[in-house]
């Protein structure tokens, strides 16, 4: 998934909206776009969205944190809708997956779905304490399906007076990056960026995004419907890529027992073929 759009769980409006581009994913949000009165009611509204299934996106719900004592009551009251995943924030570690695939499990027999169907992200660097268990992901459970760094909350953890500046993240916050992106690539998962919230700066937007495709991650978390296509675009392959990768891939296949091969100048070897067939979508 390239691009996954937060929706607030109480706006059916916004969801309809939404619906209409070209997210890969749509993330319904119970957990910080809802205010504490209006969590019940964002229930409800979540089952009515997940139901009505208007489109081709993926459709995740993002529950409350555990510590909040809210999670078991947002995962009960919505998967009756058969969510292709949740996405839990604040995780600490492989812990909390397993605690919510136990939940997942129960609940997806209640509701007549298949049992272990139901996906999970987790948003794996919002405290100070996450950052240390993000070495425990590695195979915590087949439900996990990708870690999405993000800054906003862990700044407030850290007492930080300012995450970045000239568009450029400080320190703290390019270490969350870079670790998450690795427990990621350690657990086989996918690398998810965080939301990029200078909501008109599509330039910047762009930049950012090339930069961790760059990097590694397939995917960002994403706040407005105007930033998913330009980040749809920034996560394609350049033309030139794909014209590597397909001759990566031709050269293997005409030299199936080589485990290293001279190919315009350059050797190359089996981490290069994966990285071709990365490229071009090839398991």
């Amino acid at each position: 998934m390239r691009s996954m759009l937060f929706v607030p769980g109480d706006s059916p409006r916004k969801f309809e909206k939404a619906s209409e581009g070209k997210a890969d994913a749509l993330i319904i949000d119970l957990e910080d776009s809802v205010v504490t009165e209006k969590k019940s009611e964002a229930r409800g509204l979540t089952l009515t969205m997940l139901k009505s299934r208007p489109g081709p996106h993926q459709l995740y719900v993002r529950v409350n944190a555990l510590d909040t004592g809210m999670t078991l009551a947002d995962l009960a009251a919505v998967m009756p809708g058969g969510p292709h995943g949740i996405v839990l924030p604040k995780s600490q570690g492989g812990d909390d997956v397993r605690l919510v695939a136990t939940w997942l499990e129960a609940l997806e027999a209640a509701s007549g779905i298949a049992v272990g169907s139901t996906r999970i992200v987790c948003v794996a660097t919002e405290t100070a304490g996450s950052i240390f268990g993000l070495g425990s992901y590695k195979g915590c459970s087949p439900r996990l399906a990708g870690l999405m760094w993000g800054a906003e909350d862990l700044s407030a953890s850290l007492g930080a007076t300012e995450k970045s500046s000239g568009g450029v993240f400080h320190s703290p916050y390019r270490l969350a990056r870079d670790l998450c992106l690795m427990a990621a690539a350690a657990a086989e998962v996918a690398p998810i960026d965080t939301v990029y919230t200078d909501i008109d700066n599509l330039a910047g937007l762009e930049a950012e995004t090339r930069a961790a495709r760059r990097d590694g991650f397939s995917g960002k978390a994403l706040i407005h419907p105007k930033h998913v296509d330009v980040v749809n675009a920034a996560f394609a392959p350049t033309e030139a890529e794909r014209a590597w990768a397909e001759k990566v891939i031709a050269a293997f296949a005409s030299n199936p027992n080589s485990g290293t091969l001279r190919l315009d100048g350059q050797m190359i070897d089996k981490p290069h073929l994966r990285a071709a067939k990365k490229i071009l979508g090839q398991p």
